[in-house]
């Protein structure tokens, strides 16, 4: 049987490019990349090259690259960062559709004595502008808004936010961990101080990510130790994934047309023939500007845990929202805070794509789902 992966906001395949890199640093290339032998000083220098390839991935300047080990640390280093950096300031910003990487240590700063404004989206899954000025004050230590989210893959307005921020002298921080390599960025025409990205999104292994941090601003580093990565994070680098990154970005620059148009093509003919063969279905954040490869679904009158079982017994794997939250017997909270009706809210599926996604694969889901959302109704009933 055939697998047909349609869960890429989850995890990527590592593309057989990426891992041809990176299999020499796994072998033969395995010294400290730190140490001052010319064995690790060759390798350091390898490394550095990988930062310079990454970092042109978003129009940053290398130095301006911390390697990490994910997004989760990337986005809750730089929230730390941030109430490091001013003890005074006691209020956080951020939305309530965010990965729980951000929402999740957000409560935990709450119990501490924080306190924390949650956006609201409306129902097509954008950012109320107004409620994000409104919630702006001079206790603020920083706003944590998500660049595109990743079960909707709706976007936000991430420039201007970082405008507003940039002039109330409030720090900015950005997770672009869905948003990297499928839709230009820019950090030079952003406002924004701090961005994360992890590997595992873009067909790099996991266990490798990227924070951004703007030269001017000050980082508090959150895991202390060692001199790598010039004291911003301690620990021997992962030296054979970061060569996996540079490579996988340097392939995501060149891919960033087909990734928003020929995956958007599949995406809508998916989207497209399944309104017209099923009933009773919605697109979430359909009307808003999304990543081209990601569509959420909600089927009324489905439960989403049945029907990604019975396509699982076609090879076809999707996800209910995010794998992060993934064995709650609850609906998403993105889906909550963008109003889904209760009577589809159960039956939503996520399909997400990427550029190894093919349209003879589109046609053979569009071809089993409606069987199966008219044999689950007909049982509900």
């Amino acid at each position: 049987m055939k697998t047909i992966y349609l869960d890429n906001n989850a995890t990527t395949a590592v593309s057989p490019e990426v891992l041809e890199e990176m299999l020499p640093y796994l072998k033969e290339l395995y010294a400290n990349p730190s140490s001052a032998h010319s064995f690790g000083r060759n390798l350091y220098y390898r490394m550095e090259r990988s930062r310079e390839i990454v970092a042109s991935l978003i129009g940053a300047e290398p130095e301006e690259i911390i390697f990490t080990g994910c997004g989760t640390e990337s986005d809750n280093s730089a929230i730390i960062s941030a109430i490091n950096f001013d003890e005074k300031k006691r209020h956080l910003i951020t939305t309530q559709v965010e990965h729980p990487a951000i929402l999740n240590l957000m409560k935990q700063l709450e119990r501490k004595g924080y306190k924390v404004t949650y956006l609201p989206v409306d129902r097509a899954g954008r950012l109320h502008m107004d409620a994000f000025i409104e919630a702006l004050d001079d206790e603020t230590a920083i706003a944590s808004i998500m660049y595109a989210n990743n079960e909707t893959g709706v976007i936000f307005p991430i420039k201007e936010v970082g405008a507003i921020c940039r002039k109330r002298g409030i720090l900015f921080h950005t997770d672009a961990v869905q948003a990297a390599g499928k839709i230009p960025i820019d950090v030079k025409k952003l406002d924004v101080d701090m961005l994360s990205i992890s590997g595992h999104k873009l067909h790099a292994p996991k266990g490798i990510g990227i924070l951004y941090v703007r030269k001017c601003c000050k980082f508090f580093p959150y895991i202390i130790g060692g001199h790598q990565e010039c004291g911003n994070r301690a620990g021997t680098e992962n030296l054979a994934s970061i060569i996996a990154l540079g490579k996988a970005c340097e392939i995501a620059l060149e891919n960033i047309e087909i990734e928003q148009h020929n995956v958007a093509r599949l995406r809508d003919i998916l989207e497209l023939n399944l309104m017209n063969k099923c009933s009773d279905i919605f697109i979430n954040g359909y009307d808003s500007e999304r990543l081209s490869n990601t569509t959420s679904i909600s089927f009324s009158n489905i439960d989403s845990e049945v029907l990604l079982h019975r396509l699982d017994k076609y090879g076809i794997f999707a996800s209910a929202g995010s794998a992060c939250s993934s064995g709650s017997s609850e609906p998403s909270h993105v889906l909550r805070a963008i109003g889904v009706p209760e009577i589809a809210i159960h039956g939503s599926v996520r399909f997400s794509l990427s550029r190894y996604t093919t349209e003879e694969e589109i046609n053979k889901v569009i071809e089993i789902i409606p069987g199966i959302i008219d044999e689950l109704r007909m049982h509900r009933n």
